[in-house]
């Protein structure tokens, strides 16, 4: 058992820091990338501040909360209300684009890798970059993803074509896959009644398929990318493998980071690398084979796939 009151970070220079990991990447036979919502964070998909405005504000005025974290806990008096704010919130987070380009960066970097991603975010931003799917386990579910509130089967929908009648129907446009308020013109923040989404079996309100609580389906599809991830790990398992943490935190610590600490402890040919702004740390046990950037990520990748040289000091 690792103890975090013996976790440390390198003194080495930034630009140390990079040359090693690109040279731990070059040479490795299998990168393991781990992401968590500071990668998202990274690439503009903040949850509060300009975006929250931009496409919240009214609910801010209206309910209190002031990102959308919180409006996703928020009791909401009716199903409608629930839906106004969730129809939003899965629009701007899972079917427009990042507002910054640290995704297909990161997939620049790794697509002739034999790479496996494990990432407990729900954004779909691998896809769209250009990820495989058969190489990405998304543990915690998917935003265009709905299932069963009971549930009373364990199968998953499709979300996009609801979501979008749910948001022009409360007002809103969407232009070239954005969304867009009507300048001068209120939106509801409510949907119509007929648009809460029932299951098809059970005729039960639908929910997010996001894991939150018991009711969490893991569907095929979620079996299936479990299994290809035991598989992958498997077949590399003494090979010199790079275990690529970005934008992890404690929420879900055992999910990604305390299982990177624990094959990279087990295996002698393993390097671990942490890049989180202002969490970047390890355990001493591993600290000889580890390389924590305390930086944005966004930052540390354009650097990796920069050729010259960094000279700057962290």
């Amino acid at each position: 058992m690792f103890s975090r009151m013996k976790m440390r970070d390198s003194m080495s220079s930034y630009s140390d820091k990079i040359a090693k990991i690109k040279e731990k990447i070059e040479q490795a036979e299998a990168l393991i990338i781990g992401a968590g919502a500071g990668l998202s964070t990274s690439a503009g998909f903040a949850y509060r501040g300009r975006r929250f405005d931009a496409y919240f504000s009214d609910m801010e005025k209206a309910y209190g909360f002031r990102d959308m974290y919180s409006g996703s806990f928020y009791k909401y008096a009716s199903l409608e209300e629930k839906w106004g704010f969730w129809s939003r919130c899965i629009y701007v987070n899972r079917y427009m684009d990042a507002p910054k380009p640290v995704y297909s960066d990161l997939f620049e970097l790794v697509k002739d890798k034999n790479y496996f991603v494990l990432t407990t975010n729900v954004d779909h931003c691998f896809q769209k970059a250009g990820f495989d799917k058969k190489r990405l386990f998304y543990t915690q579910g998917d935003y265009g993803l709905f299932q069963c509130s009971k549930p009373c089967h364990c199968e998953t929908y499709d979300n996009e074509e609801i979501i979008k009648e749910m948001l022009i129907r409360e007002g809103f446009e969407i232009k070239d896959g954005v969304l867009v308020k009507p300048e001068g013109l209120s939106v509801r923040l409510d949907i119509p009644s007929e648009l809460i989404p029932k299951c098809p079996r059970c005729g039960r309100p639908m929910s997010m398929n996001l894991r939150a609580d018991s009711t969490f389906v893991q569907d095929k599809g979620w079996d299936e990318a479990a299994e290809r991830y035991e598989g992958f790990l498997a077949d590399n398992r003494e090979k010199k493998v790079v275990f690529m943490e970005l934008g992890v935190g404690y929420n879900t610590p055992r999910i990604i980071k305390y299982p990177f600490w624990q094959m990279t402890a087990e295996n002698p040919r393993a390097t671990y690398v942490c890049v989180n702004y202002g969490e970047a740390v390890c355990p001493e046990e591993i600290e000889g084979r580890s390389i924590m950037v305390n930086a944005d990520i966004g930052e540390i990748i354009s650097a990796l796939l920069d050729e010259s040289d960094c000279s700057d000091e962290l």
